[in-house]
């Protein structure tokens, strides 16, 4: 019939998932719960073990509920490479080289200790074969990169150890899932050479991407740049990310380690800040279609029905990884609270856990009734995640007390100063001499207790996440001044500051000026490039000491402050001439 509208099973399912976001994300906002939380609960309702299971019964239930679980997992997967190449934003080449003795250290021993007494324990007690328990040993060994990232980040303590053995696993996939089809009874000889092939080639697409991604990718994104167009810009990063997830995908190494390579690639330029602004509903919508298949894999019936062998099995898992990884960090010389919050977060298994006993379910390593039964575990430890994260950080207070601001001083009204290290500090300092209220904010325990010792009113917090700024009344705040050496967080920082707050005065440590006149556009009241106050400052010491008196000095300093005022207004598109340095004159 003309006119008649006919919805595809793809289309009704985008609609589910799209109203799931529009009511999951502002609802659990609202009560400060993770989203997390909400899109696997909303995956359980409408998967084939929820209401979708009364389609049959009731045919208006179809325009509720997922009709094809598995048409969704390209974008779940799709979901997970995006997570990754976020990640590979917010690091670079010289933070990950400082963190190679983590992710191969601490790392490949929490991997491979999980795995070996895992496989030891269920070879012992359960009766499996050597192979079949070394396959769910380190499946369950693995922890979850899509949901434990986004809740520590990759800023504290927490997040950084973290990181450093969710990289290591990631980069262990491939060769656990080679090995365990050559252990399989089916494997045809020759499953070595196909690891050692695999590996080769794959160490060879890496490095014609690092090659390459140097020369090419700053060509691209100017190019895309020049034409002020954002779906360009859009298109120009979607070709960079599955370009890359396709070339080590091609050799056998997983997407996402293309991924990751793309992230690291594009933080090099300076496109790095417009890249992850472009690409943040993306990855936040595929996570949650990721997030949405963890809770259709659950099904309550099954649940119900072996709920003692499931709770004794998902407890028991728990408790030994984070006690191995608790330890571990400890041993490493990670504080007590980090190590115990660390160990709590990583215990559950992850999205892997379910790829690789698939994997060894296919290979006939693991017999299908014990598969189940574990993947309906992993999908419950999933669930129950962000649970664990907020009982870890109880559990770190309590281990050693996190230093926090008396109760009558969260209505003071004080300037916040974001970061607790040397520029900080020194601006507490001022603010101290001259009477001027404030609080030092920084996700770093050891920061804030060392602050503490030393007399300076400090509290731990992360800016980037919850609600630290609200709880140290950043609504009557004077200013806010950001003072970490992190130019995307503090650009985004600057940015949600001042679309939530439009009247603050907010100040920024800027690297260069060309991060300061990134930071203006995002709405900074001031930005003070370290490169150049610190060249005026060393031209004025010596002029000075040389001889050269120090009226004409200081003149000339403030001519060329005002230059480059002139060089950022002209080269950042400003409507106004920006400020370099906060006075009461200028101000």
């Amino acid at each position: 019939m003309a006119g008649e509208l006919t919805l595809s099973p793809v289309m009704s399912d985008a609609l589910v998932i799209l109203g799931s976001a529009g009511i999951v994300i502002p609802v659990f906002a609202r009560f400060r719960i993770t989203p997390i939380i909400g899109f696997i609960l909303i995956g359980v309702l409408v998967g084939p073990f929820g209401l979708g299971a009364m389609v049959d019964q009731y045919e208006w239930l179809y325009w509720i509920t997922i009709s094809d679980p598995g048409a969704l997992a390209p974008f779940a997967d799709f979901g997970i490479i995006l997570l990754l190449f976020a990640i590979g934003l917010e690091l670079s080449f010289n933070r990950l080289w400082q963190m190679r003795k983590l992710v191969f250290g601490l790392g490949s021993l929490e991997l491979l200790i999980i795995g070996s007494i895992s496989a030891a324990f269920f070879g012992q007690y359960s009766g499996m074969s050597t192979t079949a328990a070394l396959a769910l040993g380190f499946a369950l060994a693995f922890s979850s990169t899509a949901i434990v990232l986004p809740i520590a980040g990759t800023k504290s303590p927490v997040g950084r150890a973290a990181l450093s053995m969710l990289l290591f696993e990631d980069i262990m996939i491939v060769p656990i899932i080679f090995i365990l089809g050559a252990l399989a009874p089916t494997a045809a000889a020759g499953g070595v050479e196909g690891l050692t092939s695999t590996l080769v080639s794959g160490g060879v697409v890496v490095i014609v991407l690092l090659v390459a991604g140097r020369f090419a990718l700053p060509r691209l994104f100017s190019q895309a740049a020049r034409t002020k167009s954002p779906e360009l810009f859009l298109a120009a990063t979607m070709l960079v990310v599955i370009g890359a997830s396709l070339a080590t995908s091609a050799t056998g190494l997983s997407p996402i380690v293309g991924a990751l390579i793309a992230g690291l690639l594009i933080a090099e330029t300076e496109y790095h800040g417009e890249v992850e602004t472009i690409m943040e509903p993306f990855k936040g919508l595929a996570l949650g279609v990721f997030l949405i298949t963890i809770g259709m894999s659950v099904n309550l019936l099954e649940v119900w029905a072996n709920f003692g062998e499931i709770l004794a099995a998902l407890v028991g898992l728990l408790l030994f990884k984070a006690t191995i990884t608790g330890t571990l960090l400890k041993m490493m010389g990670a504080r007590r609270s980090t190590a115990a919050e660390t160990g709590v977060l990583m215990a559950s298994p992850s999205e892997t856990s379910l790829i690789v006993l698939a994997a060894a379910t296919s290979a006939l390593v693991i017999d299908t009734e014990t598969a189940q039964f574990w993947q309906i575990v992993t999908a419950l430890g999933l669930t129950v995640t962000p649970l664990l994260a907020k009982l870890g950080r109880v559990i770190a207070r309590r281990i050693e007390l996190v230093p926090e601001l008396p109760e009558e001083d969260t209505h003071e009204a004080r300037t916040i100063i974001i970061g607790g290290g040397r520029v900080g500090r020194l601006v507490a300092d001022m603010m101290t001499k001259h009477e001027q209220a404030y609080v030092i904010l920084d996700s770093d325990p050891d920061l804030i207790s060392d602050a503490k010792r030393n007399g300076y009113r400090a509290t731990f917090g992360d800016a980037a996440r919850g609600d630290a700024l609200t709880r140290l009344g950043v609504e009557t705040a004077p200013s806010v001044v950001l003072t970490m050496d992190e130019p995307v967080l503090a650009q985004r920082l600057v940015g949600k500051l001042r679309k939530e707050h439009p009247e603050l005065l907010i100040v920024s440590r800027a690297r260069d000026t060309d991060h300061a006149a990134r930071l203006y556009r995002a709405g900074a009241s001031h930005a003070v490039p370290e490169n150049l106050e610190s060249s005026l400052q060393l031209s004025e010491a010596v002029l000075v000491d040389i001889g050269v008196p120090m009226g004409p000095v200081i003149a000339s300093i403030h001519e060329k402050r005002d230059e480059y005022r002139e060089r950022l207004e002209i080269d950042g598109g400003l409507k106004e001439r920006p400020k370099l340095r906060t006075s009461k004159a200028e101000g």
